[in-house]
This record gives C-alpha cells, sequence and structure tokens, in this order.
C-alpha cells in the first residue's frame, strides 16, 4: 500500500513540476514580446547606409615603423606615451612584408633544427 502511495505523488509531483515549466516558459515568451515592442523599429529602405559617392573605400595596408618605449628609471603609465601600439605616424623605408628566416620553424618549441 505504502508504495503505490508514493508512486501517486510521484506522478503528481511530476504534473505539477510540468505545469510550473510551462508557466515558466509562457511568461519568459510574454517578457520577451514586452521587450521587442519597446525596441526602436527597424530601419525602412530609405534609412539604410549608402554607399560614398567615390565607390566602396578600399581597405590599405602598410608597414609603418614603430614607436620605440622611453627608457627611464620610473614606471611609465599609458598616458604618458605618445601614441599606444604600433600606429606610429612614420612609414617604413621598405614595405616588404617581414619573412621566416630560412631554415626556421617560425614558432617557439617547435621541436625541429631551428636556422640557428
Amino acid at each position: 500500500m505504502e508504495m503505490a502511495a508514493g508512486r501517486g505523488a510521484l506522478g503528481i509531483g511530476l504534473i505539477v513540476a510540468g505545469v510550473v515549466v510551462v508557466a515558466l516558459l509562457l511568461g519568459a515568451f510574454v517578457l520577451g514580446v514586452r521587450v521587442k515592442r519597446r525596441e526602436l523599429p527597424t530601419p525602412r529602405p530609405d534609412e539604410q547606409p549608402r554607399l560614398p559617392d567615390g565607390g566602396p573605400v578600399r581597405e590599405t595596408s602598410e608597414r609603418r615603423e614603430p614607436d620605440e618605449v622611453p627608457r627611464s628609471q620610473d614606471r611609465l603609465t599609458p598616458h604618458e606615451l605618445k601614441t599606444h601600439g604600433n600606429q606610429s605616424d612614420r612609414r617604413s623605408a621598405t614595405q616588404e612584408r617581414p619573412r621566416w628566416n630560412e631554415g626556421s620553424s617560425g614558432s617557439f618549441g617547435s621541436g625541429g633544427p631551428g636556422g640557428r
């Protein structure tokens, strides 16, 4: 008898859990609809971006000279540096791409004999 009562309670518990999951899903759907209504509408065709009059802008690739970090006894903070990263205004004299050394794998710890 006790075993049958346990199975009935388990079945009722599963049904209650299923109803709770369905209620949560419906609540999430209603919340999503409300958020979507508050968003800006999609742009009309006349509001879409247009190409410039000169045509599409092409990407340019060029090598620049790096700015050396000034040597000093004090620690430098980022705002004390002239530029950040490799954004120097000095164009490199040679525009050839650097290549790996002959006989070198180009990576650390590759296990190869290396070029040196």
